[in-house]
């Protein structure tokens, strides 16, 4: 099973990010996502990219919906719903929506992601971060990585500009993997005649701080042309350093474990499921029918047999062998046998001591 999350989609005619502007400067709302349907043309294009990438190989798709603004309630469209309606289903091709948010110096207070607006991100199974600068960048790694109904879970880094607009430091990379986030590396930028250098400096930065480990590798591509085989990019992926079974797991079980993971923003705190213990032969208590009291039985259903208070005092006694006294102090023969058993450790000290001064 073969995995491209980032399956570029182009916005249906007459939408547009920002939304219109009003003489007063506010945006006015946009019509929603129900109303907005892609052209004929649009929608034959995107069929017939879909077409090619099953030929290829390719099991599962995420269309990407791309924001280069702040998110707000009154201008933003879902434009991934009314094209699932719309598309053509095949038997064994799984359909995903992605939203990716580019992040610059603007967007480093809030860009939306926030609490308020939960209910614009949860039709997505992911959300990707595109930072662009190092504040966005620190923010992304550190903050919305967390475990929430708002994690990002893909951070994609600019590997088409001639030099990356931040510096990676290990730390936040660290914490970023250890929080489930995952890099992507679109390789529609390294069959560009013009953007393959900076490319293959930046992705080769990316690989060197995060020593192979949660990589993605994805198209990105709205040209035709620029699609390719899962093996054909195992193979252009490992000059960049990578062995051949990590370049393997980049479009196969990495991206299977993220779509796993970004299912449980929709959970507390990341969990899968509600955990239940289970602790063996732990007593059960059930009740007694006709009668207020209670009967304690072991997990495998045997009855407990009932303790009697002679018993009971039989059972409670010291290592000496006598019972403890009812003012609760120790017997006269447990203290005579603590006493000889601190003397005789005493002895013993002594004993080496008179050894190590003789040796």
């Amino acid at each position: 099973m073969y995995f491209d999350l980032n399956v570029p989609i182009p916005l249906p005619s007459g939408v547009s990010l920002a939304g219109a502007q009003s003489k007063k400067g506010k945006a006015k709302q946009v019509q929603s996502s129900h109303s907005t349907l892609f052209a004929p043309a649009q929608l034959a294009a995107i069929e017939a990219r879909i077409d090619l990438l099953v030929h290829l190989g390719y099991t599962v798709l995420a269309f990407n919906q791309c924001i280069k603004s702040k998110v707000e309630p009154k201008t933003f469209v879902n434009v991934l719903d009314p094209l699932l309606r719309q598309v053509k289903k095949q038997q064994g091709i799984i359909y995903l929506k992605r939203l990716t948010i580019f992040l610059d110096e603007d967007s480093e207070k809030g860009f939306g992601l926030t609490n308020a607006h939960s209910n614009l991100f949860s039709p997505y199974d992911i959300i990707a971060l595109a930072p662009t600068t190092e504040g966005s960048f620190s923010l992304a790694c550190l903050t919305h990585t967390l475990p929430s109904p708002l994690s990002a879970h893909v951070i994609s880094v600019p590997l088409d500009v001639p030099r990356l607009p931040f510096r990676m430091k290990h730390t936040m990379i660290r914490t970023a993997l250890r929080n489930g986030a995952v890099f992507e590396i679109p390789y529609a930028s390294a069959l560009d005649s013009t953007a393959k250098r900076n490319w293959w400096a930046a992705a080769r930065e990316v690989v060197r701080v995060t020593k192979g480990k949660g990589l993605i590798v994805t198209g990105g591509g709205v040209d035709v042309a620029d699609l390719r085989a899962p093996k054909d990019i195992g193979n252009l992926i490992t000059f960049l350093g990578l062995a051949q079974n990590i370049a393997h797991d980049a479009s196969t079980t990495t991206p299977k474990s993220l779509v796993l993971r970004a299912q449980t923003r929709k959970t507390y705190r990341a969990v899968f499921s509600e955990p239940k213990l289970v602790i063996p032969g732990t007593p059960v208590v059930e009740p007694v029918e006709g009668s207020d009291s209670v009967e304690t039985k072991p997990s495998g259903g045997e009855q407990l047999p009932e303790a009697r208070p002679a018993e009971v005092k039989q059972a409670v006694s010291v290592a000496a062998g006598s019972s403890i006294q009812p003012d609760g102090r120790q017997p006269k023969r447990a203290r005579d046998i603590a006493e000889l058993t601190d003397s005789n450790i005493g002895g013993s000290r002594k004993k080496r001591k008179g050894n190590k001064k003789s040796g």
